[in-house]
């Protein structure tokens, strides 16, 4: 198996670079946001540190990350070296994956240096693999998450208030997911420790997903008091990030540096239904191939949404109010409904405004993908393992007034991480699609471009 890993993972590096190469020769100008973030991370390599572009809306982590980088390898800060930022994060991506998925799947990591074939699998997720060779934030600002959540896990808690402080510099809504790690991190804690027989310990209730009923959730609320005690100490490394993020709020006048006009926070529910559904579309390998197949998660949907008359009254109540908030507060975003070089653009155009009732006719599936997650990860999770995510999830995509799948990143790949019990033929069909959808994406990028528009991408 080792020797397995390694060659699955030498392969990923090597494509990787060879990808690289095809890109810096195809995309000779920084293309789409790099014409921001290129000029920027030259300054710093400069060491103009008080220049700043006021287009710009994220903190200058991958500026310092390039920086540093330059140092160590002697690297120029040319277009081409740049891009090196990110594809090395891509390229350690396994690693820290790997760690994660042994920590949901509660086994031991046998190697170090020998990524899990599923992580090296799962680094290939078409959004984080594609943004691994442009000039952009998204793939360090994951590696700094995934490595918060596993120092975390791990009761590093001082590390990862580190890793997690970093992860904000290239993402400020990461301080979400440092709450998230500090979180699963003693949710898992509360349900597997142990008390002695002289002192008793306070126990949460807190029963398996599967078998949770609504009142469940009242009785977890009413006994969390009972726990919070033992939950204060492993929290002060992460109240000091808070209390730093909270600084740095106050001085910048809000959470979005640069151009605020184009970044104003809006109460955008249906983001919370495009993702779900976006999970879904790129992640169906890993929903299906679980224990009984589609046909059991199929059955296992059904009788959640129809099973009985308080199922089937539940699921009407809440397609009504998911109608109400599309009508309420769907966006037509300027920059969605003019940027045609993005897939977002024609989905939009060709699904979502075909007709004024499509919308509305997705919220069946919505709700039935919402809980063919929730069965999927809930084989081996309680109740509130499973629902911490979309808690945390509300506060990243809820303000959040653009469909971009970008914003899917972080939430997608700590869910997908959650299922602890993928079979060998089912990470190779995951592995599949998205060496398909990776190939297809990348060569339209690449060899499609189009007069007066430009390359296509995510």
């Amino acid at each position: 198996m080792s020797y397995s890993a390694s060659t699955y993972y030498a392969s990923f590096c090597t494509i990787s670079i060879y990808v690289l190469k095809a890109v810096n020769e195809a995309v000779t100008d920084p293309y789409m946001d790099e014409p921001f973030h290129i000029p920027q991370a030259q300054a710093y390599c400069e060491g103009k540190f008080d220049q700043w572009d006021p287009k710009i809306t994220t903190p200058p982590g991958l500026y310092i990350l390039s920086v540093i980088l330059k140092r160590i390898f002697l690297l120029k800060c040319n277009l081409n070296m740049l891009r090196l930022t990110p594809l090395l994060a891509l390229l350690s991506l396994p690693l820290a994956l790997s760690r994660l998925l042994c920590y949901h799947q509660r086994d031991r990591l046998r190697s170090s240096f020998t990524p899990l074939p599923e992580a090296v699998v799962l680094s290939c997720f078409p959004v984080a693999w594609f943004f691994g060779f442009l000039y952009y934030t998204e793939v360090p600002s994951l590696v700094f998450v995934v490595m918060t959540v596993v120092a975390a896990t791990q009761d590093q808690h001082w590390l990862a208030a580190l890793l997690g402080a970093i992860s904000c510099t290239f993402r400020q809504t990461n301080i979400v997911w440092v709450l998230y790690a500090y979180a699963t991190s003693q949710l898992m804690k509360l349900r597997f420790r142990r008390a002695s027989q002289d002192k008793p310990l306070p126990k949460l209730h807190d029963p398996p997903a599967l078998q949770a009923q609504p009142m469940d959730l009242v009785r977890s609320f009413a006994s969390a008091p009972r726990v919070i005690p033992s939950l204060l100490p492993p929290f002060i490394p992460y109240a000091t990030v808070l209390v730093g993020f909270a600084a740095f709020v106050v001085w910048n006048g809000g959470i979005v540096l640069g151009d605020k006009s184009n970044h104003i926070p809006s109460f955008h529910i249906p983001q919370l239904y495009y993702f779900v559904g976006f999970s879904s579309v790129l992640g169906w390998p890993a929903l299906i191939t679980g224990r009984g197949g589609l046909p059991s998660l199929i059955g296992a949907v059904w009788a959640r949404m129809f099973g009985n008359k308080r199922n089937m009254l539940a699921t009407g109540l809440v397609s009504i109010v998911m109608a109400a908030t599309i009508h309420q507060f769907t966006i037509h975003h300027p920059f969605l409904l003019s940027d045609n070089r993005h897939y977002t653009f024609y989905v939009w155009r060709r699904v979502f405004l075909l007709h004024p009732i499509v919308p509305y006719l997705l919220i069946p599936g919505y709700i039935a993908c919402a809980w063919a997650w929730y069965v999927r990860i809930g084989q081996d999770q309680t109740l509130l393992q499973n629902l911490l995510l979309p808690v945390f999830v509300l506060p990243t995509l809820l303000p959040t007034p653009l469909l971009e799948p970008r914003y899917f990143l972080i939430p997608y790949v700590l869910l997908r991480a959650q299922i602890g019990d993928l079979s060998g033929w089912g990470v190779a069909v995951e592995g599949l699609w998205y060496i398909a959808v990776n190939a297809a994406t990348m060569w339209v990028f690449l060899y499609k471009e189009r007069a007066g528009v430009g390359r296509f991408m995510w």
